[in-house]
């Protein structure tokens, strides 16, 4: 046990001195571990001090760097705005100078102005006494004269018996009754005169210009019937039920007339160049022979294209031979149509040069302008072209084609005024009314027959008188315009409406006339009364 014990004892402390003996190796392995590890870190830190040292100091060396530059820069833009300024300086100092100047000539120039003005001022002064000094001169010899003419006048009052208002009164009735005579003799005299030389001037300058301008007396006039080889070419273009008759009359727009008449047709219709074109397509089919409905269709399409073709040449030698110029394309055209226009059986193209010519005369003659008078004259009838296509009187159907295609004022003037429709605006729109009828008036321009003309007219009044509550009826104008005077007991101003559209339908269902006739109803109420 005891053996035991100590054995236990033994292994106690053996076991003691091996946790002793641990104890002290590993106390000195952490005092050595501290020491190396306090040299370590040492040398670290003096690693580090060193690196800081060396980057503060290379710090320090470029601040320094940058410093420096920074100043010279500094010093460079100092110097550089310096100089700036001097010359800003400089140059403000000199606008200065000058200002300076400029303020210092100005204010010599007001001074010297203002001792201009107080030099002036005192002339006025002086004159201004001057002129009062002469105005109280004047007015005491005025007052002088008037006291004068005073005692002058209640002498000559007093001599004369009468009152100066009464002399005055007596003196200017004397004078004026003297210049009325003298001026109404003066007068006289004056319009005797002129009415002398104007008749026998104007008669000089017409007869020149009638003698300078050579036409033929007889105008050809629109044929309209068709003379036949014979009447059986009568069946012929009627055709079998009357189907080339009918293809005629469609492709013409002409109503064909096959009457009893031998060996001839008689064409109808408003439209000259209609009715042309249906003459010369029937004449070339009588002379081709062959008649059917195409080639009435073929050969009325031809004739139409030479018909257009000739219209435009018949135009364009109108202003070749009138030399008018700077017309409208469309205007010689249309201008052209007259050529298969009659009035009265004159043919409208050969009266419009004509007038275009005579016009023209009479302008140089009286030294107006040549070119409108004949430019007028060529037109003035230009409505008479399409009159049978388009609602108007030719008067006004030619204005509106020369407002449509930019004529001349005065030109449209003349067109407008040539039958009086309208006031004259130029001198040329009275030669041309005058050349318009010295044309129509020449011997043999129209042939028309009187008894036929005056039948017209008298059919014209006759229908007109036909109503009742017509007092009188007046064809005037050549029968373009019929006025009729009414009973105004029988005829209110509400009937009289009424009147004058019933006598304008009755007119065109019984009369044939070209463009339009105007009906003018006169309703006049007078009161009358005698004084015993």
């Amino acid at each position: 046990m005891l053996n035991s014990l100590i054995g236990l004892l033994g292994f106690q402390m053996s076991t003691a001195v091996l946790v002793v003996t641990i104890l002290g190796c590993l106390i000195v392995g952490a005092v050595v571990g501290v020491f190396v590890f306090r040299a370590i870190v040492s040398k670290k830190i003096n690693n580090a001090k060193n690196s800081a040292k060396s980057i503060i100091e290379d710090a320090h060396l470029e601040a320094k760097t940058i410093l420096k530059e920074a100043s010279l820069s500094a010093q460079e833009e100092s110097l550089k705005i310096k100089t700036e300024t001097e010359n800003e300086l400089k140059e403000r100092r000199i606008e200065i100078e000058k200002l300076n100047n400029r303020f210092l000539q100005r204010e010599e120039f007001i001074n010297n102005r203002e001792q201009s003005l107080d030099k002036k001022n005192d002339a006025l002064e002086s004159f201004k006494e001057k002129l009062e000094s002469q105005e109280k001169q004047i007015v005491e010899k005025q007052n002088e004269i008037a006291k004068i003419q005073e005692e002058a006048s209640k002498e000559l009052q007093r001599i004369a018996g009468l009152t100066k208002e009464e002399a005055k009164s007596a003196l200017i009735a004397q004078i004026t009754d003297e210049a009325k005579y003298d001026a109404a003799v003066k007068l006289k005299e004056i319009e005797q005169e002129m009415n002398d030389n104007a008749h026998k001037y104007a008669t000089e300058i017409i007869s020149n210009a009638i003698q300078k301008y050579s036409a033929d007396l007889t105008s050809e006039a629109t044929v309209t019937t068709v003379t036949l080889p014979s009447d059986d070419m009568k069946g012929r273009l009627i055709g079998r039920e009357g189907r080339n008759i009918k293809a005629l009359e469609q492709a013409t727009g002409i109503d064909i007339i096959i009457d009893d008449t031998p060996e001839a047709i008689v064409l109808s219709g408003f439209d000259p160049i209609r009715r042309e074109i249906a003459r010369i397509a029937i004449t070339k089919l009588i002379q081709d022979g062959r008649i059917h409905p195409a080639r009435i269709e073929e050969t009325v399409t031809k004739t139409r294209r030479d018909i257009e073709h000739d219209i435009k040449e018949a135009g364009e030698s109108a202003i070749l031979e009138t030399g008018v110029i700077g017309l409208h394309p469309e205007l010689v055209k249309t201008l052209g149509r007259l050529k298969y226009r009659t009035s009265y059986g004159q043919n409208v193209l050969r009266h419009a040069v004509e007038v275009s010519f005579i016009a023209g005369m009479l302008a140089s003659e009286l030294g107006c302008d040549e070119m409108v008078a004949k430019r007028g004259g060529l037109l003035h009838d230009i409505g008479k072209a399409v009159d049978h296509e388009v609602e108007g009187t030719h008067v006004s159907i030619g204005v509106q084609l020369a407002r449509k295609y930019k004529e001349n004022d005065k030109v449209i003037n003349c067109i407008e005024a040539h039958h009086g429709d309208v006031e004259f605006a130029c001198i040329e729109a009275i030669l041309v009314q005058a050349a318009d009828t010295i044309s129509s008036a020449r011997p043999g321009a129209r042939r028309e027959s009187i008894e036929n003309y005056v039948k017209r007219l008298e059919k014209l009044e006759q229908i007109s008188s036909s109503f009742s509550g017509v007092e009188k009826a007046y064809a005037i104008q050549a029968g373009r315009e019929i006025r009729i005077i009414v009973k105004p007991e029988e005829v209110t101003d509400q009937q009289a409406i009424i009147l004058a559209r019933d006598i304008a339908k009755k007119i065109e269902s019984e009369l044939e006339y070209p463009g339009q006739i105007k009906v003018n109803v006169i309703r006049e109420t007078r009161s009358v009364d005698f004084a015993k």
